[in-house]
């Protein structure tokens, strides 16, 4: 797109994709987080005598770090309070990449 358009075109045409991806995303990120508590309850399964398994080990790592990504975003979002710590867009990606991989690995 920047290459068929001015800087100015560009300019016009990013702003106005940014506005609708504003009224979808912080609604996306609330029903994310609601699942992902939903499923949480549903999938952990029983502890039993010899401790958690792998995969509820996993899924307990998995569910914390959505959990502060949902609190940080909907904070952001909704409340227009900045993170404290990590303001940078690259520690959540890096938490997402991390999520994305052990769900790769919960089922070896």
């Amino acid at each position: 797109m920047k290459q068929t358009l001015t800087e100015e075109e560009h300019a016009k045409a990013r702003e106005s994709f940014m506005m609708h991806v504003r009224k979808v995303v912080p609604k996306a990120l609330v029903v994310a987080v609601l699942t992902g508590m939903y499923l949480f309850s549903q999938v952990f399964g029983e502890i039993k005598d010899t401790g958690l398994s792998s995969f509820q080990i996993a899924l307990s790592i998995k569910a914390f770090l959505g959990l502060w990504l949902g609190f940080r975003g909907v904070n952001q979002v909704f409340f227009g309070v900045q993170p404290w710590v990590f303001k940078s867009h690259l520690f959540p990606f890096i938490l997402v990449i991390i999520i994305i991989l052990l769900s790769q690995f919960m089922f070896l």
